[in-house]
């Protein structure tokens, strides 16, 4: 018998921010001046400290809305 998992919207809206915060901690790690080219501003001046605190601050984003979508995945349907 084949069960109909119905998820709800809150899931896919953390694993999708998930996603796009692991994408963009990956993204600032191979192209450290993103940040500048894209808007101009070169807030630490290049010595790339902010770069690494927005790799950490994404990365642990990701982590913490992946673990919520996790705890929604297996939270019980109701009935």
């Amino acid at each position: 018998m084949t069960s109909q998992r119905s998820l709800r919207r809150r899931f896919w809206i953390e694993g999708g921010l998930a996603a796009i915060s692991a994408v963009l901690a990956v993204i600032t790690l191979v192209s450290r001046e993103w940040i500048e080219a894209l808007s101009g501003w070169d807030p630490d001046h290049g010595n790339g400290s902010l770069e690494w605190l927005i790799v950490a601050g994404f990365g642990l984003l990701a982590i913490a809305l992946g673990s919520a979508a996790r705890l929604e995945w297996h939270r019980p349907l109701p009935t």
